[in-house]
């Protein structure tokens, strides 16, 4: 089976920064699109980012010129790099992927996976 694990997330100041990384693994035949996601309480998860196995990357407007996602193929993980944090960013933040996995007797198989998320919090 396929896991991904997060971790990064915690407390920081306003104007701070905070690196989340995800790993995914298990029985994996390649990792497509990336992406993190938040929800905030009260609000509806929204996207934060996404990045595809070709490098290309789609983020929020809220959260332009201040994240950066990036990945390595060859280690099946995917980051965010936030900076400049505000306190409306505070949220928990959730790892997603596509992936083609091995399932056996089944063969390969294709679904999207989740995080378990981590907490953001920016608080001075």
């Amino acid at each position: 089976q396929v896991q991904l694990v997060e971790s990064g997330g915690g407390l920081v100041q306003p104007g701070g920064s905070l690196r989340l990384s995800c790993v995914a693994s298990g029985s994996i035949f390649s990792v497509n699109t990336m992406g993190w996601y938040r929800q905030a309480p009260g609000k509806q998860r929204e996207l934060v980012a996404t990045i595809t196995s070709a490098g290309r990357t789609n983020s929020a407007d809220s959260v332009k010129g201040r994240f950066i996602i990036s990945r390595d193929n060859a280690k099946n993980t995917v980051y965010l790099q936030m900076d400049s944090l505000k306190p409306e960013d505070t949220a928990v933040y959730y790892c997603n992927a596509d992936i083609f996995a091995h399932r056996l007797p089944i063969g390969i198989t294709q679904r999207e996976y989740w995080g378990q998320g981590t907490q953001v919090t920016v608080s001075s």
